[in-house]
């Protein structure tokens, strides 16, 4: 009985594809550094969504921060998710 090799080879293939692209994405990012300062600014978000526009200065900054604790259970172990982000868009006219 003969195995067939075509769907296998194309499987191969997809697969072999994937995990090219994940090689070729995994080599381009550089590897980064954690600066205390931006770490307390991001601590010192508070919850929600905010937005607001300084009128000094041609740009809207804005900040998401989302915190929740999850528990497995009534007293069982929990975790906490912390998400923060910070934003600046300026436009200027050139």
């Amino acid at each position: 009985m003969a195995l067939p090799l075509a769907p296998i080879a194309v499987m191969a293939a997809k697969y072999g594809a994937v995990a090219l692209v994940g090689y070729a994405a995994a080599r381009q990012i550089q590897p980064g550094r954690t600066d205390q300062q931006v770490e307390e600014a991001f601590d010192e978000v508070p919850e929600g969504v905010s937005a607001h526009r300084p009128r000094d200065r041609e740009q809207v900054n804005g900040a998401v921060r989302f915190r929740r604790v999850v528990r497995l259970g009534l007293n069982g172990p929990g975790f906490e998710f912390d998400a923060s982000a910070l934003g600046r868009i300026r436009l200027r006219r050139i």
